[in-house]
């Protein structure tokens, strides 16, 4: 009787997985419901509706009175694609999100407490066949060389220098990578005309209840407080940690990453915005996590990043008012979340996006480029003639991998520290660290090797200078430097030093540069 109920179980368990996949595969997805606005919510129904066109109908559901977290207004270069690919004019967008040029991050208090190095976009020295410039610096340092590794860098001199403009030389060499920081919340809007006129539908309202068909479990519609529904073949989670739709409708479960990143917890603040604006973002380590301050052209955006194991919310507060440079603006948000990401970020047919799909603190900027990558990749895999197995497992393969590189990097900056003021960076000196990431280290500190997986967001230039920078230092340089003689080696790397500095004498301040753009907008006078 036993072996009977078993198999009887088992069939209908059969039964149920067959009529859920037939059912998604003989529904084409004409109907995309966006839940949520925000950057993630509009920046989804923007590329969707460019790229796919009017093979789909798009509707986003959002209401003016659930507000978003919108802190995140530093980016990374892919952005600048992004906004291509949408058609948007750089000095109107610079002009309406109030944005400025970011050229890195520089890390405070990392390493040690009064200790600062950079992460820029661009890359030290020049690129060369099978050995990395840096090998040749490490050889030159053993030698006596006094110039450190980002004097070869022209992201790091014109960030230090307070210059910027686009830079259209042949040679790689002078390249200067860049990315935006800029108002969320006027992206978000400017995102949002861009969309509606594009064709996307806003529908104003609150979600009371979301409805399920019967058999498959699939979301069928969203049900607003004013008793109208929204159904659709295919939905996009955008409702932030909430995660309506992927979280308390469909329970996708959530992979916990506190254990490798404590911090839990955010506090941010604007300010009044210097009188010289700088073309990169600080983050600044304090006693349990880390301080942000992104320059923009109207203010300045601050934050705390902390760990309310090691802090309470009235330390943190105290800590980030007793460090802001300029007058606050208004008053204090605090922020809570659990690092990690969603187990299934595409699960039946919700796809998860923005915060609902997880959570990596913003040491790096990666959080609207998780955005961006996720809609891509949807764009790619996209289910026009219905929903298949294959396709959601390719997605959540590699929106895995994603996050747990981003991780790995994020893991990097905290697990190097030789800080000794606090039990917080003590602790973070002794994390069991994924294997992934063990094994980075270990080559690095062998003879200078770097290995970047496939797909990786960072580039071995981006490696090198966290692990670097955070004091892992190699014991040696890859032996193919020694294909140079000592004296060859010098004068390569004298003459790269100073062809660095050459594009500086006519750089214009930042200041200037965004000022022209401004300008230049005005006399199209297009706003959004």
């Amino acid at each position: 009787m036993v072996v009977a109920n078993k198999t009887a179980a088992n069939q209908q368990a059969t039964d149920q997985y067959s009529r859920d996949h037939q059912e998604a595969k003989q529904t084409p997805v004409k109907r995309v419901v966006v839940a949520g606005g925000g950057t993630a919510g509009w920046l989804t129904a923007a590329l969707l509706k460019k790229v796919i066109g009017d093979a789909v109908n798009i509707t986003l559901v959002e209401s003016e009175a659930i507000g978003t977290v919108g802190v995140g207004e530093a980016t990374i270069p892919p952005i600048r694609l992004v906004n291509q690919v949408l058609g948007i004019d750089e000095a109107t967008f610079l002009r309406d999100t109030k944005a400025t040029i970011k050229l890195a991050i520089r890390f405070e208090n990392w390493k040690q407490q009064g200790q600062q190095y950079y992460h820029t976009f661009g890359a030290p020295g020049k690129s060369m066949a099978f050995c990395h410039f840096y090998h040749f610096w490490l050889k030159a340092r053993q030698q006596g060389l006094k110039h450190d590794l980002w004097e070869y860098d022209l992201n790091y001199l014109a960030a230090e220098a307070g210059k910027f403009a686009r830079i259209n030389a042949k040679d790689p060499v002078l390249e200067l990578p860049f990315a935006y920081h800029f108002d969320a919340s006027l992206y978000a809007k400017y995102l949002r005309k861009l969309s509606e006129g594009l064709g996307v539908k806003r529908v104003e309202g609150k979600i009371s209840y979301v409805s399920r068909h019967k058999h498959s479990g699939n979301v069928k519609a969203l049900h607003l407080e004013n008793g109208h529904a929204i159904e659709g073949d295919l939905f996009i989670d955008c409702t932030g940690f909430r995660g309506l739709l992927i979280n308390e409708t469909l329970g996708a479960g959530y992979d916990d990453w506190s254990h490798l990143l404590p911090c839990d917890s955010a506090i941010a603040v604007p300010s009044e915005r210097h009188e010289n604006t700088a073309p990169f973002t600080r983050s600044i380590a304090h006693s349990a996590g880390w301080q942000w301050r992104i320059p923009l052209q109207h203010r300045n955006g601050n934050g705390h990043v902390y760990s309310s194991r090691y802090m309470s919310d009235s330390q943190a507060h105290d800590t980030l008012m007793a460090n802001l440079d300029t007058k606050p603006l208004g008053d204090p948000k605090f922020i809570k979340f659990t690092t990690g990401r969603r187990r299934q970020q595409w699960y039946k047919n919700v796809v998860a996006v923005g915060l609902s799909s997880g959570f990596l603190e913003p040491l790096e900027s990666t959080s609207i480029h998780l955005i961006q990558s996720a809609i891509v990749r949807l764009i790619k895999l996209f289910p026009h003639q219905g929903i298949s197995e294959s396709a959601v497992k390719e997605y959540n393969a590699q929106s895995k991998v994603e996050f747990e590189q981003i991780r790995d990097f994020l893991v990097l900056h905290y697990c190097l520290n030789e800080r000794e003021d606090s039990d917080f960076w003590r602790d973070m000196r002794h994390l069991t660290l994924p294997d992934s990431l063990t094994h980075k280290m270990a080559l690095f500190k062998q003879n200078g090797n770097l290995v970047r997986e496939q797909n990786d967001l960072f580039l071995e230039s981006s490696w090198l200078q966290v692990m670097y920078g955070q004091g892992l230092v190699p014991e040696d340089y890859h032996g193919l430097a020694n294909s140079f003689s000592d004296e060859k080696t010098q004068a390569m790397l004298s003459s790269l030093y100073n062809i660095k500095r050459e594009p500086l004498a006519s750089l214009p301040t930042h200041d200037a540069y965004i000022q022209s753009m401004i300008d230049s907008a005005n006399k199209t006078s297009v706003s959004f």
